[in-house]
């Protein structure tokens, strides 16, 4: 079943509970994208945070506002209407939010690029595996190695279908994320995104033949430059087998002949 804009509204109270609990909210402020009725906002407030929600769906608005109509008038709780990928967001310390899926992608990186101190987050099971998969694994991809690249990444609760109304079509499951530093310095953070998307978008080619289609992009004597440079070993190996460091030190090698 498809709920109209994305909308899987969490009915679960132990695992709106385990949310709410899974990190010290006391006195801060939290970023909700997507609020749909409340349940989750409720949990929070109630928890003695301070609520930044952003909901895109204008007809939910009413009901929330009447719902909360003492948290938004003490400023406990504030709503800005429109896509929590665009929008300018309100300033906060921590995220928590059962994410619209259809945007799960976009809004992750928008807030890695933001910043937080923690943010805990709904998403579809298989795309939660990717971003926690390590290299070797079958679903270890671009995904994984963009938000490992930047954060620690764990999975800590799986939910039925039946968590939510109406129910999606898949599992889910909630992460959690702890930005950090990358392990070693990216020199140009664009090179090292676009180095990644390249080789994974033909995993099954060697980290070789993989650099040889980025000369339409880097030119052929950049690119001639740096597999010269590399050991066959890596060549040999496929986008999967690389660390994250492995990726890093890739991109940089990259960037010096740029």
């Amino acid at each position: 079943m498809k709920a109209p804009k994305d909308q899987h509204f969490l009915i679960d109270t132990d695992a709106v509970d385990f949310i709410a609990d899974s990190i010290p909210i006391q006195g801060r402020t939290v970023l909700e994208v997507g609020p749909g009725g409340g349940v989750l906002t409720a949990a929070l407030l109630e928890r003695g945070a301070n609520v930044r929600a952003v909901e895109l769906d204008g007809t939910l608005l009413p009901n929330l506002e009447q719902r909360f109509e003492e948290e938004l008038s003490t400023g406990q709780l504030t709503i800005t209407r429109g896509d929590a990928s665009r929008v300018p967001l309100p300033a906060y310390d921590l995220v928590i939010a059962n994410l619209p899926y259809s945007i799960s992608s976009k809004i992750t990186f928008r807030l890695l690029e933001t910043g937080f101190e923690t943010a805990v987050l709904m998403y579809q099971w298989e795309f939660a595996k990717r971003m926690v998969s390590p290299p070797g694994d079958g679903e270890y991809g671009r995904l994984s190695v963009m938000v490992q690249t930047y954060a620690d990444v764990e999975l800590i609760l799986k939910l039925p279908p039946q968590a939510f109304n109406p129910p999606p079509e898949v599992d889910s499951a909630v992460v959690k994320i702890i930005p950090h530093e990358p392990p070693v310095k990216i020199l140009n953070r664009d090179v090292h995104a676009v180095l990644v998307r390249e080789l994974f978008s033909h995993r099954r080619k060697t980290i070789q033949n993989g650099l040889k289609g980025m000369k339409s992009i880097y030119g052929e004597e950049v690119m001639t430059k740096l597999i010269g440079s590399l050991p066959n070993d890596l060549l040999g190996k496929r986008p999967e087998m690389l660390s994250i460091v492995d990726f890093i030190e890739l991109a940089n090698r990259l960037t010096n002949l740029l």
